[in-house]
Formats: structure tokens, C-alpha cells, sequence
């Protein structure tokens, strides 16, 4: 595009120029009247913001720029804009039959970028293409390929509660050459699993370093959250395994479940795996040291090691939160066998109640988070849709809702949600926030986000690489997996 230069304007060095004083935005529009919530900004009400091809190009408060009425102007007058979120943690190939449905139902719900958090890698690896090819109408795409796990790998494709995600790796030279091979097919980040050795998970941060790659995952279960930070873990899943490393009873926990993770050469790695949450889970989470609490919160926060909770997974399942109306309408914009699918396997709940253990477990987790905050620790927003019967975009919304709930400030959650992630990612420049020379990533909402976070879903537009999305297209998108007819 050609930038004119003109002197009169006092906005020269943007891409469009002044007639009678007035400015006339080329290839672009503008957003009148409209307040803005930045996450390092904070609330400027009464604002106008240029956009120009993907870019914020110029932003001021609405009495300081006159624009011609040949632009194309949006009225944000009792509107908020927010930048586009992030879902943190999404699975495209936990059902392979919903992945082409996805995009779709991230922007219809505002969620304008996403980390695929472990799937086959080609499978994956399709969906970071498609949109990088298409960015003004698909959200971007963050992957880690395959899971990277131990010898008695979980997640193994052998049923359907456990699809292919992850790379089986018997010894060190196994991990190596994996390694490399997923660094050589262009993944963003590597994600580390449970059942790794401390030798393997070593190997796996170390490479990371060399490449200048940050390392997600579960705190291995041979190892202790202490020990992975200082191996080089960047971040934490769902605080998985958290409340092992902070009990009164932890050395005894290590000793036990090193103990059974070197004599059960007969069990799958997913049994395995459950077998040893469901002996050591809740007795550590009765059993809190704050002392050792204390200790590992002030290593994590100084080591800058994010959280990503899950919150809704956990809430959902432990409340059958899927049971209530608006989870389950949101089903309406799935695909309509995947649709009848989850509402018949959800009607089997209904006849019997929730599992204490699992609610006093989702309890402890936004209790976590809680005490988590007053160190400084950083969180960053993300589901593990379409596990659990989340549908991907939907439940983001209420994932920050219970982030709120747990004691973030509502600004703090839309900084959970944009610019956390960003930074993740090294993108923060570009990115997150609601400032000059950032890509357009944007939401209109039609509620204000800080008095109550549950505005995040009632959308007014959505604007992804610049490209404006209004509420009849938005809603569009979202009715789109239906047969017309339907």
C-alpha cells in the first residue's frame, strides 16, 4: 500500500491523508467513541482507533481526531474493546472429527489465537498452516506437536480417552533424535509428560535452552516441581502435580511412587498413571506444608515459571457443570453428531451425584491460584477444550470467570488472556495489548469486562488481523458446523 505524506496532517507518517483538515484513512477504518481496556494500560474511555490493513495505526481520545465522512466509522459509543484472546491450551487432536469446526468457533467467540498443547504433529501442523496462510480469518496457531513422554507413554492412542497425542521415548537416544525431528518440523514450544525420567526430561529442557524454546508440561511423577525448575521448566499444566511437592508428606510420596514407577512393568502408562494420582492425589492435598508451599511459590515466581490451571476442566467435571443450560447450548454450534454424542454421554450423569474428592480437588486448585497470586506468580488463561466436554471458545469465557473467582482482579484476567500469552511467546510488541503498531486483534464487547468479567461473552465484533467481523458474521461462524437445513 502507498503512504501519502501530507503536511497539513499532523499524523503524517500513517497511511492516510488530510482533506480540509480532516483525515482520510486509506485501505483501513476507524473506531469512534469506544473505551478501551489494555491490560498494561488500564481504562481510556471516550477513544478512537485507527486500524489500517492489520495494524492499530493511530489511537486517540475521539475530540483530538477529525475524520472525514468518507471513512468507514464504527460507533463504539457505551462499547469496550479488549485485545483478541488467547486460549493457552487446545487439543485439534483429541477429536480429529471436530478440528476443522474449531476455527470457526474460536472467533465466533472472540478467541483469536490458540496453543495446541500436544497432537499428531502433521495433523497438527495442518491447522498452523491453514492459518498462517489465511490469518484474517482463522486465529493463530502456537503448537507443540506430540506430547513428549517416557517409556510407558499415556496418552498412546489405545482407546478413545486416550487418542495418539504423544511420542513414546524408551531411552535418552530416543529423546534426542525426537528432539530434533520435532525442531526440524517448525513446533513453537515442546511439551514435556508425566512419565519421563529426570535423565529424559533433562535432555528435553537442555535442548530446549540451545534453541531458545521454552518447555510446557506436567511435572514428571519420578521428579518434584523444585527439581523441574531447575532442569528448566517454563511452565505448568493444569498445576499438575503441584500438591505432591508440597505436602508434609513429600519425600515419603517421592519414595513411594519411585518405588511403583520402577515394579510395574505390566501396566499401560495411562493405568499407571491413574493408579498413582488416585493413591497420592488427595492425601497431599490434605496434608499442605505452608512452609514447603512458601518455598516452591517463591521459586516458581522467581523463575518465571507460568501457570496455565485449567480451572473449568477440573470445575466442570467435579460439579457436572456440563449439566447446566448455557454449557450445553453452546453444544448447539457443534457439529451435529458430536453434539448428540456429548448430550447423550452427559445425560449419564444425571442419576448420580458429583465425587467429593473431585469437588474438594477443584476447590484446592482455585484455592492455589489464590495464594498462587500472592507471589507475583503469572497465569495465563487456557481450557484443554474439547476435552471434558468443552466447546472450544465457549469455554474460555469460563475459564476466566473462574480465574476471577479464584482472586485475580478482572484485569488482571484479561491480562491472563492477551498479554500473558504473548509475552509467552516473545510477541508482546506485536501483540496483547491495545497500543500503536500492534496487529489488530481485537474485541468489541458490548458490556463493561472489569465491573464483571462474564461480559467477555456478550460480543459486539471481532477483529482478527484487521478484518472485521460484525455480530451477524460472528454468528455466522458459530452456525456454520450445522447443516443449513438443520
Amino acid at each position: 500500500m502507498k503512504q501519502k505524506i501530507i503536511s497539513l496532517c499532523i499524523l503524517t507518517f500513517f497511511s492516510y491523508s488530510c482533506n480540509n483538515q480532516k483525515i482520510v484513512i486509506n485501505n483501513g477504518y476507524a473506531i469512534t467513541n469506544i473505551t478501551i481496556i489494555d491490560p498494561i494500560e488500564g481504562v481510556s474511555e471516550k477513544m478512537t482507533i485507527i486500524i489500517i490493513d492489520n495494524r492499530i495505526a493511530q489511537l486517540d481520545k475521539s475530540k483530538n481526531i477529525n475524520l472525514s465522512n468518507t471513512n468507514i466509522i464504527y460507533d463504539g459509543t457505551g462499547k469496550y474493546i479488549i485485545p483478541g484472546l488467547w486460549d493457552f491450551h487446545v487439543h485439534f487432536s483429541f477429536i480429529k472429527d471436530l478440528a476443522p469446526s474449531m476455527f470457526n468457533l474460536f472467533l465466533g467467540y472472540g478467541i483469536t489465537s490458540v496453543r495446541d498443547t500436544g497432537g499428531e504433529l502433521e495433523f497438527v501442523q495442518q491447522w498452523k498452516q491453514k492459518s498462517i496462510k489465511s490469518p484474517n480469518i482463522s486465529p493463530r496457531v502456537k503448537i507443540a506437536g506430540p506430547l513428549i513422554d517416557g517409556e510407558k507413554n499415556v496418552y498412546d492412542g489405545s482407546s478413545n480417552s486416550y487418542p495418539k497425542l504423544s511420542i513414546q521415548n524408551k531411552d535418552e537416544d530416543a529423546i534426542k533424535a525426537n528432539l530434533e525431528f520435532l525442531y526440524s518440523f517448525g513446533i513453537d514450544f515442546f511439551k514435556a509428560y508425566e512419565m519421563l525420567s529426570p535423565e529424559q526430561f533433562l535432555l528435553v529442557t537442555s535442548y530446549a535452552k540451545e534453541k531458545n524454546m521454552k518447555v510446557t508440561g506436567h511435572v514428571p511423577l519420578s521428579m518434584d516441581v523444585s527439581s523441574a525448575i531447575d532442569a528448566g521448566l517454563n511452565s505448568m499444566e493444569h498445576l499438575r502435580n503441584l500438591e505432591l511437592s508440597i505436602s508434609t508428606d513429600s519425600d515419603e510420596l517421592f519414595n513411594q511412587r519411585n518405588e511403583i514407577l520402577c515394579c510395574s512393568d505390566i501396566l499401560k502408562g495411562s493405568v499407571l498413571r491413574s493408579n498413582i494420582h488416585n493413591l497420592q492425589r488427595m492425601p497431599a492435598v490434605s496434608t499442605i506444608d505452608t512452609n514447603r508451599m512458601k518455598l516452591v511459590f517463591s521459586k516458581l515466581a522467581e523463575n518465571e515459571v507460568s501457570q496455565i490451571p485449567t480451572l473449568n476442566l477440573y470445575h466442570g467435571f467435579s460439579n457436572y457443570k456440563f449439566l447446566d443450560k448455557n454449557w450445553s447450548k453452546s453444544f448447539n454450534y457443534l457439529p451435529l453428531d458430536i453434539s448428540n454424542k456429548w448430550k447423550s454421554e452427559i445425560n449419564n450423569f444425571r442419576s448420580s451425584k458429583p465425587n467429593e474428592n473431585s469437588q474438594a480437588f477443584s476447590k484446592w486448585m482455585m484455592n492455589m491460584v489464590f495464594e498462587m497470586r500472592k507471589y507475583n506468580i503469572e497465569f495465563i488463561s487456557g481450557t484443554d477444550t474439547p476435552i471434558g466436554y468443552q466447546t472450544p471458545g465457549y469455554s474460555l469465557h469460563d475459564e476466566l470467570s473462574l480465574l476471577s473467582k479464584s482472586g485475580l482482579s478482572n484485569l488482571e484476567v484479561i491480562y491472563s488472556a492477551t498479554y500473558a500469552p504473548a509475552k509467552y511467546f516473545n510477541m508482546e510488541d506485536s501483540l496483547g495489548a491495545i497500543q500503536r503498531n500492534r496487529i489488530a486483534d481485537l474485541i468489541i464487547l458490548n458490556n463493561n469486562p472489569i465491573e464483571d468479567i462474564e461480559n467477555t461473552k456478550d460480543i459486539w465484533s471481532v477483529i482478527k488481523n484487521g478484518n472485521y467481523f460484525d455480530r451477524l458474521e460472528l454468528d455466522s461462524l458459530l452456525n456454520s458446523q450445522r447443516p443449513k437445513n438443520f
